[in-house]
């Protein structure tokens, strides 16, 4: 059987970026075994061949209605996947997947039948609220970045944008890539329904969440730039690591020289 990206390109392209960003993920650590999670909206790239190929599994629940679903495709990370071998084999570590028409059931279209991750349904309620809130983001990473990880083992840094504000200062750049800042879940079950329903709560004002003692979860118009928001807040935690282990507490910009920033490059204030 052919692949499905095979004379697609722009499918293919966007394959490849989920596949070079599954492979930064393991370099830097943050996808041990298959930890971590990767979903891609590829509707936009779905053609009539593909509407018509046969599914290659059952019909699948997943477990809630998601009615902005209806008629979408996505590119999903199989369950029990590392993110190491999706690096080099994304067609035989995930799976193209068809939401049909019940918004409540999806089957596997390609190439293989792979199942996605255990934590489907709570990506595909944040696609669905995106969707529903005319976003154009496509992508979601849900990743282990250590640094970031141990900061949510201090309660000071769980109450409401006190991380931000210290991640912000550690660097111009950090507000400068990751705007609206980083948004708090206090620990939930993995995989939960309560977790993605305070997700997307979180979501309404920030595009990457801390879900506490366990990961991040971001967002973006492709799933490089969702990496490239959580790569931006842990380098500025490594650096607030960095002079914590030298035996100080750095001072950071002052808010008056974030202020200035937000001025300079019309960034939120």
């Amino acid at each position: 059987m052919e692949s499905i990206l095979k004379n697609r390109p722009a499918l293919a392209a966007e394959i490849e970026r989920v596949a070079e960003v599954a492979g930064y993920l393991w370099q830097k650590g943050w996808a041990e075994r298959n930890g971590g999670n990767i979903t891609v909206n590829i509707t936009e790239h779905i053609d009539d061949e593909i509407r018509s190929m046969p599914a290659l599994s059952e019909v699948f629940a997943i477990g809630t209605t998601l009615p902005h679903l209806k008629g979408c495709y996505f590119y999903c990370k199989g369950t029990n996947m590392r993110m190491r071998d999706l690096a080099r084999r994304p067609m035989e570590n995930g799976s193209v997947i068809r939401i049909l028409d019940d918004c409540a059931s999806y089957v596997i279209i390609a190439d293989a039948v792979v199942k996605p991750t255990s934590e489907l349904p709570a990506h595909l309620s944040v696609h669905d609220y995106l969707i529903g809130k005319g976003s154009p983001y496509k992508a979601s990473v849900h990743t282990h970045p250590i640094e970031l990880v141990a900061m949510s083992h201090n309660a000071r840094f769980l109450e409401k944008d006190v991380a931000t504000h210290l991640l912000w200062s550690m660097i111009p750049e950090t507000k400068a890539f990751c705007p609206r800042g980083l948004g708090i879940v206090p620990y939930k079950l993995p995989g939960s329904v309560e977790l993605a329903d305070a997700t997307i709560a979180e979501l309404a004002d920030y595009d990457v969440v801390m879900w506490e003692k366990h990961g991040v979860f971001a967002v973006d118009c492709d799933v490089m730039q969702a990496f490239d928001q959580i790569d931006v807040l842990n380098k500025s935690a490594l650096i607030y690591i960095a002079a914590k282990s030298m035996g100080f507490e750095p001072e950071g910009m002052s808010d008056e020289q974030m202020r200035e920033m937000s001025v300079a490059f019309n960034l939120p204030k």
